[in-house]
C-alpha cells in the first residue's frame, strides 16, 4: 500500500467510493471533490494498492496561521479494504500535520459509526456534541468531535 497526495485526476474514484459508503447521506459527485483539492487550505491524502485508489481522506487547514484549527472533511475506505490499516495510515498522515502546526481537530461522524468512532477516539478524540439530522438525506445525527492541539494534551 502506498499513501499519497491526491490529485485532481483522483476525484472520479473518490466519488465511486464515496457513492458506495456513503449512499443514504448525499455522496458527494466528482465536482465536490474536484472543488476540494483546488482549494489551497485542503489536504487530501488517499492509500493505492496495486494501481487503485482504495482510501481517500482530508482536511481543511482553517483560521490564522499562529493559531490554526483542522477540521477533517472526509475519510472513506473501500469496503472490500477496510479492516486493513488503510484508514489509520491516512489517519497517521491527518494527524501528523495538525501536530506540526499545534492545531485542534474537529470532525463529525454518525452516532451509529462505532468503528469510527472507536478509530477516531484512538487518536485522542472526544464527543463535544450532537449534531440532530446532520445528514440531510438520511437524516442521521452526528457526533462532533474534538482532539485537543499537542500543547493541550
Amino acid at each position: 500500500m502506498i499513501l499519497r497526495r491526491l490529485t485532481r485526476a483522483d476525484a472520479t474514484r473518490c466519488a465511486e467510493l464515496e457513492e458506495k459508503l456513503f449512499a443514504g447521506d448525499g455522496p458527494w459527485p466528482r465536482d465536490v471533490f474536484l472543488v476540494e483539492f483546488s482549494a489551497p487550505h485542503n489536504f487530501y491524502v488517499g492509500v493505492e494498492e496495486n494501481g487503485e485508489l482504495i482510501g481517500y481522506g482530508g482536511i481543511a487547514i482553517l483560521g490564522p496561521k499562529d493559531d490554526p484549527e483542522f477540521e477533517v472533511h472526509t475519510i472513506g475506505v473501500d469496503p472490500d479494504h477496510q479492516r486493513r490499516g488503510v484508514a489509520r495510515m491516512m489517519m497517521d498522515q491527518l494527524v501528523h500535520v495538525a501536530d506540526e502546526h499545534d492545531g485542534q481537530m474537529f470532525l463529525e461522524v454518525r452516532t451509529d459509526n462505532d468503528a469510527a468512532i472507536a478509530m477516531y477516539e484512538a487518536y485522542g478524540f472526544t464527543i463535544l456534541a450532537t449534531r440532530k439530522n446532520y445528514y440531510p438525506a438520511s437524516r442521521a445525527d452526528a457526533y462532533t468531535m474534538i482532539r485537543k492541539s499537542r500543547s493541550e494534551r
